[in-house]
């Protein structure tokens, strides 16, 4: 898990990253204000930092300079502001990315993960996040705490319904049959009568909006196949 220090003085945005990069394997740290974050950063060397350009205390750009005389970490830059100069100034001042508000998660989620890869000695961290992670469009689902986010909101699923789920996401675009997902479930072969399967992925498609069968698949006389393609 890669630690995280957000500076943003907006409470809502800032809730909204928090919960967002918390699902996503990312543990971050909030400092509101910009006069406070060396010596948060200081006390609590972070892998990456995220720090918006407006802040109350201290401004952005000074603090994107003083982390990055003392520090090689990963700075991401946050800014509503609209003006090139901004960027190519962030920049000059050691920051590694930028991204404008309003801020895209599913983006600043790729950006955190490209700086990710940069970091030395972070392959076999980032190996085991890939690992434990999956995603399809919209759909994140952490293998290690069971987590499942659709659209950005947590789904509760049964530990029936997760072990199906697992099965077919850990399958995508291949058929599998009655018995092949009750021998992966159970250890036990489908004797013809069993409605078990069915009736589980009918609940599966209510959770996330399957009326139409799209996501989770049935082809007739076969089984079922999850689409990689339709999560969007």
């Amino acid at each position: 898990m890669f630690r995280v220090m957000l500076v943003e003085d907006d409470e809502r945005l800032a809730s909204l990253i928090v919960e967002y990069l918390q699902a996503y394997e990312f543990a971050v740290e909030l400092v509101p204000r910009g006069d406070l974050a060396l010596a948060h950063f200081q006390s609590n060397p972070p892998d990456m930092v995220v720090l918006d350009l407006m802040l109350p205390g201290l401004d952005g750009m000074i603090v994107c300079r003083q982390i990055r005389e003392i520090s090689k970490v990963p700075i991401l830059i946050l800014t509503a502001r609209e003006d090139s100069y901004d960027e190519v100034s962030a920049l000059e001042q050691g920051a590694d990315d930028f991204v404008s508000k309003p801020v895209q998660p599913r983006i600043l989620l790729a950006r955190l993960r490209a700086l990710v890869r940069r970091i030395p000695n972070a392959n076999n961290a980032t190996n085991s996040l890939d690992h434990d992670s999956l995603q399809f469009g919209a759909l994140h689902i952490s293998r290690s705490d069971r987590l499942v986010h659709w659209r950005e909101q947590v789904i509760e699923l049964s530990n029936t319904e997760f072990k199906l789920l697992m099965v077919l996401v850990e399958a995508p675009g291949k058929v599998l049959s009655r018995d092949d997902i009750l021998k992966k479930m159970r250890g036990i072969e489908f004797d013809g009568l069993d409605r078990s399967i069915d009736n589980l992925i009918s609940r599966l498609r209510r959770r996330f909006d399957d009326q139409n069968s799209e996501k989770i698949k049935t082809v007739w006389g076969e089984g079922y196949l999850f689409s990689p393609s339709a999560w969007e």
